[in-house]
């Protein structure tokens, strides 16, 4: 019975995409349809329309290009003259183009899941909906509040453990963050959890002190949990488009990154971000969001979100 479980949940969340890339399709796709009617044949000038609306779209010039040129060396080969056809085309390009998503590593007991992000880009919730997601997969979870910067931060994480029936190990406001994630490694080993998730400040504009907080959280994980699996994900917010790029880039350079979570994509007609994240900073999407709902984040798949897309 679980398979069939599993695949309701699966396209309960495939119709729940497609409805969350409403603002997407309807800005991005239809005038993408606009273009293949609009001609009788494939040529050069339904290219250059195709390549001025993608960049329009937040894809970004660089992966713009590279799309165009593949779409341009595909119908050569192909010998395409059909605007359908060459629709066909750029779907399976886009669809190579965002590259798949990628699991979690979780091979070890405990395995740690560092959470960074600037606050308002739902890193909390982000959080709430991971560790359900791998409490429902039979993992005991455990969070570490290490954004000790902010009370209110410290207090949401602490509704949101509650509501999710998961631990959580806290200090008060302005603790040593390293402190706090010293003692949840040692609660998870205690416990035996299986995923420790440590939630972090989202400072980027202070740098230097982000990167030393996070070096000596990374020193504490070390010595606590050596050879513990580890992943470092971003929380990213989709409605700020190219910013949400330039964002990460900030981040990869204070952080070694792991994978992305892409939230509030259904708030956004800017959904051609996806694509230039792969081209413009080489980390996969892991997971993303489409609404309030614990299940509304999960993990990200080219093929759906393609299919949502363009369906």
């Amino acid at each position: 019975m679980l398979p069939q479980c599993g695949t309701e949940i699966k396209m309960s969340f495939f119709e729940k995409l497609k409805k969350g890339l409403t603002k997407t399709k309807d800005g991005l796709l239809k005038q993408i349809d606009g273009i293949f009617r609009s001609f009788v044949r494939v040529d050069e000038d339904m290219l250059e329309e195709l390549e001025e609306l993608l960049i329009t779209a937040d894809v970004g010039v660089g992966p713009t290009e590279k799309i165009i040129d593949a779409l341009r060396e595909r119908i050569r080969d192909d010998r395409i003259s059909e605007p359908e056809d060459a629709k066909a085309a750029l779907c399976d390009i886009l669809r190579g183009e965002i590259g798949e998503g990628e699991p979690l590593c979780l091979d070890t007991k405990p395995a740690v899941v560092l959470i960074i992000g600037v606050n308002g880009v739902g890193k909390t919730t982000s959080i709430a909906k991971i560790a359900a997601s791998l409490k429902s997969e039979g993992k005991r979870v455990i969070l570490a509040a290490a954004d000790t910067f902010r009370a209110a931060a410290i207090d949401q994480l602490g509704i949101w453990a509650e509501r999710v029936g998961v631990d959580i190990i806290c200090h008060e406001e302005g603790s040593d963050p390293a402190a706090v994630v010293f003692d949840a490694a040692a609660a998870a080993k205690k416990r035996g959890a299986d995923v420790l998730i440590i939630d972090t400040a989202g400072r980027l504009h202070n740098k230097k002190n982000l990167m030393d907080e996070l070096a000596k959280i990374d020193r504490v994980i070390d010595r606590e949990l050596p050879g513990c699996s580890r992943e470092t994900l971003l929380v990213v917010d989709a409605t700020t488009g190219q910013n949400a790029i330039s964002q990460a880039k900030e981040f990869k350079n204070s952080a070694n990154i792991t994978g992305l979570v892409l939230t509030k994509l259904d708030g956004t007609a800017k959904g051609g971000i996806v694509f230039s994240i792969k081209e413009e900073l080489g980390i996969p999407v892991k997971y993303i969001g489409v609404g309030e709902q614990m299940d509304d984040l999960q993990p990200f798949r080219a093929d759906e979100f393609v299919r949502a897309l363009f369906e």
